[in-house]
């Protein structure tokens, strides 16, 4: 099955979140059954990442947004683990310094932008400019709803200088997050995780869809689309998310550069270096 296709957000579409089954697990009945083809297509970004490192063309940006406790950081460790650490950076954008606050708000994400060759993954992002201070009115109307334009003109910005954009919504249902919250507190490893948000902003989880919705269905473009990836099942969403992006770099027809010397005159002398060494 074509994840990409299924789950993607088409430009103009209308997203209604609540007809979206969080549990969705396609073919597959566990996580068992699809572990081979995890494997496959995680090793197929291993090799993919390397040959547009060595490219070194264009760039790649993974965006990652969801409630908490959707799987964001899980994402980064099973998905993209596989990604050279010399060719991907990973940003939390957490809330604004005062540094940031002094600028506009893309300022501080343009500086994160990835540069060619590299991969950027986003754990949550521009969007939080959409999303937070809508739901809690820190900013009027007028200042956020204009934002969805500057947002996309942001975007073609970077995808018309070779920056390939695929942004992911990690969909859980309220349930689900509370059984993870539960893990949280069972785990002492994830004790440090727990916070007082954690429930406090489960009494915005409407104005939150509703602000996620209007996001996704106003910033989902042909240069940089939404994908809503059903997430109850982690080891689903790591398959969907990593046959995607998988998906996405083989698409680019990527070569590897020309080499920048003689290689026989190197494999010449690399003969020559070996002869020398049996002599001693």
């Amino acid at each position: 099955m074509d994840y990409g296709k299924k789950f993607r957000v088409e430009q103009g579409s209308k997203v209604k979140l609540g007809a979206v089954d969080a549990g969705y697990k396609g073919e597959h009945e566990d996580k068992d059954s699809a572990q081979s083809e995890v494997e496959k297509y995680v090793q197929k970004l291993h090799d993919l990442q390397y040959l547009m490192y060595a490219e070194g063309k264009r760039s790649l940006l993974i965006v990652l947004q969801g409630m908490d406790a959707a799987g964001k950081d899980g994402t980064i460790r099973h998905v993209l683990a596989a990604m050279n650490p010399q060719g991907c950076r990973v940003y939390g954008f957490k809330n604004p310094s005062p540094i940031e606050l002094s600028h506009d708000y893309l300022w501080r994400i343009h500086h994160a932008a990835p540069q060619k060759g590299f991969v950027a993954v986003f754990n949550r992002s521009h969007y939080e400019d959409v999303l937070v201070v809508r739901v809690h009115n820190l900013v009027p109307r007028e200042v956020w709803a204009r934002r969805y334009d500057e947002i996309n003109a942001f975007e073609k910005q970077l995808a018309n200088d070779g920056t390939h954009i695929q942004k992911f919504y990690l969909h859980i249902d309220r349930m689900e997050q509370l059984a993870r919250f539960k893990q949280r507190l069972d785990d002492p490893a994830r004790h440090w995780k727990i916070s007082e948000s954690d429930y406090t902003e489960r009494e915005f989880w409407p104005q939150y869809q509703e602000a996620y919705e209007e996001a996704i269905s106003k910033c989902s473009t042909t240069h940089a689309p939404w994908y809503i990836i059903p997430s109850n099942h982690k080891w689903f969403r790591n398959l969907a998310i990593s046959q995607i992006l998988a998906n996405t770099l083989e698409s680019f027809n990527m070569k590897f550069p020309p080499p920048t010397v003689n290689i026989e005159e190197i494999r010449r002398k690399y003969h020559a270096a070996i002869k020398e060494e049996r002599k001693d």
